[in-house]
């Protein structure tokens, strides 16, 4: 008698699932409109990215032209070792909240992973200096974790992530990226526009639509959402 394949999360029911404003946390998809952080509670905007219509400024270009000075490789997930080491040093450099390991922050102790996931490993002569880990759909990539040495900090590895998981993605013909969401109020995430906000498209949740991204629309949702 065969064993039962493992459960996979089909590429064409992630799409999906992003495009209504979920997100994967741990083995689990999920979706929410507030966060709440230390006494305060901020309304959270999920964010896309529509691949055709990206177009890099300056800083974009320059550094993937810093990129060229590393070696990329591209894999399916593995945890090693070497990953967790990697993510240690960069979680004592940060001054925000983080899960202790890699292992915590995608499977939180689950055995398998349901999702199409891959590891973007970014070496300096055979060192394993940059990783960004996203989640593979049919046509579509969520970019769910990117980590580095803070040694290599003065190269802004973490925007260097998202714009090679662009790329990525723009090799393979995908239509959309998915960097997660910003907070209202709370400047912490609004790295994730750094790729092209021109690009960018916001989920309003009360009309179950994207639209092209903007701080007025932004402003207007979180005004509905608090009553404010």
């Amino acid at each position: 008698m065969s064993a039962t394949p493992p459960l996979v999360v089909p590429g064409r029911a992630l799409d999906f699932y992003l495009s209504q404003g979920y997100y994967r946390m741990h083995q689990d998809l999920f979706t929410c409109l507030f966060l709440p952080v230390g006494e305060k509670v901020y309304t959270v905007h999920w964010l896309r990215m529509v691949l055709a219509d990206v177009k890099y400024g300056p800083v974009q270009r320059r550094l993937l032209r810093q990129a060229e000075r590393f070696t990329l490789q591209l894999r399916p997930l593995e945890l090693t070792n070497e990953l967790e080491e990697l993510y240690a040093r960069y979680r004592q450099s940060i001054s925000f909240d983080a899960p202790d390991t890699v292992e915590t922050f995608l499977l939180n102790g689950a055995t398998h992973n349901v999702f199409q996931t891959e590891v973007l490993e970014v070496r300096d002569a055979g060192r394993l200096v940059a990783a960004g880990i996203f989640d593979a759909g049919e046509r579509t990539m969520a970019g769910i974790m990117n980590f580095y040495d803070p040694d290599y900090r003065k190269f802004s590895p973490g925007k260097l992530l998202m714009l090679l998981k662009l790329e990525e993605a723009r090799r393979r013909h995908y239509t959309h990226y998915y960097p997660g969401y910003l907070v209202y109020g709370y400047p912490k995430f609004d790295y994730k526009l750094f790729p092209c906000p021109a690009a960018t498209e916001v989920f309003d949740c009360l009309r179950e639509e994207w639209y092209p991204f903007s701080w007025e629309r932004v402003d207007a949702q979180n005004s509905v959402l608090t009553g404010v």
